[in-house]
């Protein structure tokens, strides 16, 4: 058997290579923060569940907000969201999301950022961003899951 030889000058680049921030206008937290908190329901990049959680990943579900988006989704992780909803061509009857508390307000808006921005866009990196705070203030509102679907533009 023979083994590779990585020259000594290929050694720091790649360490770079491995260790580099992630792209401007990703945010590698919310990313991973999704995939360990989200994604056994939403799936893998919003992708959805039929019958269980919506797809994420529809840019015009999130434009049809304007400058709403912040708002809902903040609501939907601090509060959860419970009861029927239509999301594309589907309807989620009894849905329940449970609130996210298990994340802190600085990853609960980390993920957020990296649906509105990046998962829900079709130009990611554009769009309003949710903060620390409007996750605080979501929380200590606790909006009811009936004020919640109302935001929703399909209903």
């Amino acid at each position: 058997m023979r083994f590779a030889r990585i020259r000594p000058m290929a050694v720091p680049a790649l360490l770079v290579a491995a260790f580099a921030a992630p792209a401007l206008g990703q945010d590698a937290t919310g990313a991973q923060l999704f995939a360990d908190h989200c994604a056994a329901c939403h799936n893998e990049g919003g992708a959805g569940n039929p019958g269980l959680a919506p797809a994420l990943n529809r840019p015009g579900f999130w434009d049809a907000f304007g400058d709403k988006g912040p708002d809902y989704l903040a609501g939907v992780i601090a509060s959860g969201l419970m009861g029927t909803i239509v999301a594309g061509d589907e309807t989620y009857a009894g849905l329940i999301m449970p609130p996210q508390s298990g994340l802190s307000d600085i990853e609960a808006a980390s993920v957020a950022n990296w649906v509105l921005l990046e998962v829900g866009r079709d130009a990611p990196g554009a769009g309003p961003k949710v903060t620390p705070d409007l996750i605080a203030a979501t929380r200590a509102a606790a909006p009811a899951a009936h004020d919640l679907i109302a935001m929703r533009p399909e209903g």
